[in-house]
């Protein structure tokens, strides 16, 4: 691993004015091919007491933007292009988990697909995310 990817899982898990902190989001594992993170439902509710839908889009888009930027080298940087969720059941407790895996890595686009599971291993929402592959400016 690059130092510069050491920086980046440092940055993410660090909580320096990052989202993934105020979520509570912690990356558990990380490769060019599979990120996995965990989440607490506590915090991140909508007013009926389940897990809010935005708050799964983030977690989705967290590990899978983690997993093309590994996959992207050192010269490249990722960019969420498209986002699709689909809840399946709400959670209402502990922690979810998402695992994303990737589907493809080109040149110019990345695209994962993103499972996110309850502590008991039911699927609460599946994700897609599609990745734009650039230069660093």
């Amino acid at each position: 691993m690059t130092s510069e990817i050491a920086e980046l899982i440092k940055t993410v898990n660090s909580g320096e004015e990052q989202l993934s902190a105020r979520m509570g989001i912690e990356i558990v594992e990380y490769t060019p091919d599979r990120v996995v993170a965990t989440m607490p439902v506590a915090g991140n509710r909508q007013p009926y007491g389940l897990l809010h839908g935005g708050a799964n889009a983030v977690l989705a888009e967290q590990v899978a933007s983690i997993a093309a930027a590994l996959g992207a080298g050192q010269d490249r940087i990722a960019l969420g292009l498209e986002l699709i969720c689909t809840h399946h059941r709400p959670a209402t407790e502990g922690l979810v988990t998402a695992v994303s895996t990737r589907l493809h890595q080109g040149r110019t686009t990345a695209t994962y697909d993103v499972e996110i599971t309850d502590e008991q291993g039911r699927r609460t929402c599946s994700a897609r995310l599609t990745c734009s592959i650039r230069d660093k400016a």
